[in-house]
């Protein structure tokens, strides 16, 4: 990370990233690692976990720690972070990242689909922010940051379930800023533009779609996961200290 920010603030401060072991959140982990933070992420995908365990750690970085697990099972996380707590001290910074934004269309969704983007795009949220907060409180006060997504307010369509799951992470966030504010817990939401991910470019990413993208963009080229993450350091660290109840758009200037 030469030529960007250190912050001391961050410097042995427990990190909590949800969804770290890959995309978004594998730039997240790492640049907090970077930091010298104690970081922990959750993750459903093994392999990914443990390979970035590995890959930091071959990189000289202080390790994070991986917990498998899947983040819809929501007992199953107040477990894996009460375990964390326990084993590296208090969380001080919750970064929900997870989500998934496979496709579908409107006539395929049923209401055992609807239920099941909603717990992994948005449930997850909250119930993490509920399991942190009072040791938060108790350490002396600490940052949540929600990942949201720039895609409800394009009003792009073949996804309605991760759209309006999205979308409410905006009014998760300033309700949370308002009842945590009080303990000197900030709670913002960084939105996502189109971020060319591995699984983006994968999946979705054409010419045409690249073409069009960089078109509506003020800035002329590819965003990447560490532009989201260098957001996310920001709204973590004590330099951000008067900031919460907000969404931070890291889109290049397309909404």
């Amino acid at each position: 990370m030469t030529g960007f920010a250190t912050y001391p603030s961050l410097n042995g401060r427990h990190v909590l990233v949800t969804g770290g072991g890959s995309g978004i959140g594998e730039a997240i982990v790492e640049a907090f690692c970077r930091q010298g933070s104690v970081v922990s992420f959750i993750d459903i995908a093994r392999d990914a976990g443990e390979g970035l365990v590995r890959r930091l750690a071959g990189a000289g970085l202080p390790a994070p720690a991986f917990h498998h697990g899947d983040l819809r099972d929501i007992p199953a996380v107040k477990q894996a972070i009460a375990d964390l707590t326990t084993a590296r001290g208090p969380i001080r910074v919750l970064v929900n990242n997870a989500a998934n934004d496979d496709r579908h269309a409107l006539d395929d969704v049923t209401p055992d689909y609807w239920d099941e983007r909603f717990a992994i795009n948005l449930r997850h949220q909250f119930f993490c922010a509920q399991a942190v907060w009072k040791d938060m409180a108790a350490a002396g006060g600490g940052s949540i940051v929600n990942l949201g997504s720039v895609s409800w307010m394009t009003g792009q369509g073949g996804m309605p379930a991760y759209t309006t799951a999205k979308s409410a992470v905006q009014g998760l966030t300033r309700s949370l800023a308002r009842d945590l504010g009080p303990h000197n817990i900030r709670v913002n939401a960084v939105v996502p533009g189109w971020i060319m991910t591995p699984r983006q470019r994968e999946k979705w990413l054409t010419p045409e779609a690249a073409a069009e993208s960089l078109r509506l963009q003020c800035l002329k080229r590819e965003l990447v996961p560490i532009d989201i993450a260098r957001m996310v350091l920001f709204l973590a660290a004590d330099d951000s200290t008067a900031c919460t109840s907000q969404n931070y758009i890291v889109d290049g200037g397309r909404v």
